[in-house]
């Protein structure tokens, strides 16, 4: 499954809310052509599960429904298929997937998503500060470097993630026949480079899915002119928050 989203690009609300606010959020966009599906995670079937999810939405769409765990793919690889078949048996029609524990990691939870036949969209790299091993970012409101001194530590503290895992992770997902991927969207230069390599890799035409908009400083403007012909904006609290849902999934629409 490649193309999750029949149009080349849309607006995704990221429903990590109530069940009354996600029904509010159907209501409000369901008949608004370029948003393109939903993204829901354990906020919304934590308590009810797949399945119960799954017949609400029916309720009132039949746009794809994407599922995010924050974050999976980082358990051991034999653990996969267990976890995915539930997900596949609701009717999901996709899942996000975040292998930030390795590469054995990676082509296990793919493998077993692709044997599921459900599809994948792979993220390698997030949108907070402080991810990379080169990223010593503050955030919007808070000083890490304070903070990190008030526990004792008084070194530099950086991100995690090793510079170049993002790209290793996109280029396995991508000889792996993957074409969605997860890019954020507050640092277009990254999805800029990160197209570029993913083409290299042999998908003429990927498609990137992208968080990190609106509340988090990003443009989708920008995310869509550097992604290209296939971009889907990933938009939670920017939208949800609002008064007055239909029409700012409408203004947000206008920036693609």
């Amino acid at each position: 499954m490649n193309k999750i989203i029949p149009i080349n690009r849309s607006i995704v609300p990221a429903c990590d809310v109530s069940m009354e606010k996600y029904i509010d959020i159907l209501k409000s966009t369901r008949d608004i052509e370029k948003v393109g599906g939903y993204k829901i995670g354990p906020v919304l079937t934590g308590r009810i599960g797949y399945d119960k999810i799954m017949k609400v939405t029916r309720e009132y769409t039949d746009k794809p429904l994407i599922f995010d765990a924050q974050k999976w793919g980082t358990d051991i690889p034999d653990t996969a298929e267990k976890i995915l078949t539930p997900l596949k048996e609701s009717g999901m029609d996709a899942v996000i997937l975040f292998p930030q524990s390795g590469p054995a990691t990676e082509y296990g939870w793919i493998k077993a998503a692709q044997n599921l036949d459900l599809g994948v969209i792979v993220g390698g790299e997030m949108t907070h500060p402080r991810y990379l091993s080169t990223d010593l970012s503050e955030g919007k409101n808070k000083n890490y470097t304070e903070i990190f001194k008030e526990l004792g530590i008084t070194r530099e503290i950086s991100g995690f993630m090793r510079e170049l895992a993002p790209e290793d992770i996109y280029e396995i997902a991508t000889r792996m026949g993957i074409t969605n991927f997860v890019v954020p969207g507050n640092k277009p230069d990254k999805i800029t480079r990160y197209k570029s390599l993913i083409e290299r890799c042999g998908v003429s035409e990927p498609t990137f899915w992208s968080p990190g908009l609106v509340k988090q400083m990003g443009k989708i403007s920008d995310g869509a002119k550097a992604a290209g012909k296939r971009f889907h904006g990933i938009v939670g609290r920017g939208l949800y928050e609002t008064e007055n849902m239909e029409q700012t999934a409408l203004s947000l629409i206008r920036e693609l």
